[in-house]
């Protein structure tokens, strides 16, 4: 059984590195010496492409299977990550340049990683399902979505262990990215797994897609997904800029380890842990404690304590820990006839982390990066609305 998971989670791993783009943005604003706003295109343009491709991928998938899907996601981020490998960025030019044209060839790498992380996301999450036992499904969707936590850990890690070990800049991940969808794709060749590809009394269309919507129940989930990721994104694209700006600490120095240690790590252990603790607690209400406690460690980051923003900043990573998984597995249980337009359409509300960080970036700009954080304060009350409906759904 483990050779079947592996490989498996290491598709996890792929969908990670798109969620680099985090980090990338602090990094591209000190490389290329450009606004917040202008360096949050990185999250834009990435994450646009979940809005894009996510519904037809999710109907390709119907006919084509999420086998084949997932070897397609595959080769597309393939593809992106050789643009900036081939423009010698490989760990050691980023920072000597500082040329605009080298950030536009990173924008249109990040576009094609975009477009991979997109579509492995539309296979990947449903085919957990696939492979798990009844009743088990958000258990082990929030063990391998903790593998995607891996994979964007890379981007906050990589460039400061780069730094000081070799001297190298921050264009490193590439090759680093590159190698682990080589060996994604050569693994998932060796191991035969079997797809679950029932037979529906209804095939999946664009149509059958966007229709869905019109349940008020699939519009929530939905929107709760766009959300989530809007809010994650920027958490993560800020919160090195907010210990530069406010407490003077370096980004590449030592706001992005603080960073990862303080959001991304309390991020991976509550997804590796969530099979467990949903053991113990049922996956609706825990949607609720989660939102809840985000909710609690944002207001923290408004203080002017440092320890206490830094607190805070943990305390948001926990609340977000198991919030994606938890929205997509109950939404999937709820209605599995529509695995893969459901699928389409939650992955394509992945593009929230495209439109948010803007949003964020400006409002940091025009007003101050303390007062920035009133945006995800905003996403986050609504993601606590979300489980509230689902906890009285369940009480209904």
């Amino acid at each position: 059984m483990i050779k079947k998971t592996l490989p498996v989670y290491l598709v996890f791993l792929s969908m990670g590195m798109i969620d680099a783009v985090g980090p990338m943005v602090s990094l591209a604003k000190e490389s290329f010496n450009i606004s917040i706003t202008m360096a949050t295109l990185l999250p834009l343009l990435g994450y646009l492409m979940y809005g894009l491709l996510s519904i037809p991928i999710g109907v390709l998938q119907d006919k084509k299977g999420k086998i084949f899907i997932i070897n397609l996601g595959l080769t597309t981020a393939f593809l992106g990550l050789t643009i900036p490998i081939l423009s010698g960025m490989y760990g050691n030019m980023v920072v000597q340049s500082g040329s605009m044209a080298q950030f536009y060839k990173i924008l249109v790498a990040i576009l094609f990683l975009g477009a991979g992380g997109s579509i492995l996301q539309v296979a990947g999450n449903p085919f957990i399902r696939d492979i798990s036992e009844v009743g088990h499904y958000s258990k082990n969707l929030s063990l391998a979505q903790s593998f995607i936590t891996i994979g964007s850990s890379l981007g906050f890690l990589l460039p400061v262990f780069a730094l000081f070990a070799f001297g190298l800049d921050w264009s490193i991940l590439f090759p680093v990215y590159l190698s682990i969808v080589i060996i994604t794709f050569i693994w998932l060749k060796y191991v035969k797994i079997t797809e679950n590809r029932k037979l529906n009394d209804h095939h999946a269309s664009l149509k059958s897609c966007i229709s869905l919507l019109k349940n008020p129940y699939v519009f929530t989930m939905v929107f709760g997904v766009f959300v989530y990721c809007g809010v994650e994104i920027s958490m993560s694209t800020h919160i090195p800029i907010l210990l530069k700006m406010k407490y003077g600490v370096s980004v590449e120095d030592k706001g992005l380890l603080i960073s990862w240690s303080l959001f991304y790590l309390p991020i991976l252990a509550g997804r590796f842990f969530g099979s467990y603790i949903m053991s113990l607690i049922a996956p609706k209400r825990l949607l609720l404690i989660t939102g809840i406690t985000a909710f609690i460690g944002t207001l923290m980051i408004f203080s002017n304590s440092y320890t206490i923003t830094l607190i805070g900043i943990f305390i948001v990573g926990l609340g977000f820990a198991n919030i994606f998984p938890l929205i997509f597995s109950l939404t999937i249980e709820r209605m599995p006839q529509y695995t893969n337009e459901l699928s389409g359409l939650m992955v394509s509300s992945i593009v929230g982390g495209a439109f948010i960080p803007p949003v964020m970036g400006m409002v940091a700009d025009g007003v101050s990066i303390t007062s920035a954080f009133i945006v995800p304060l905003i996403c986050i009350s609504y993601l606590i609305f979300t489980a509230i409906i689902n906890n009285r759904k369940t009480q209904n």
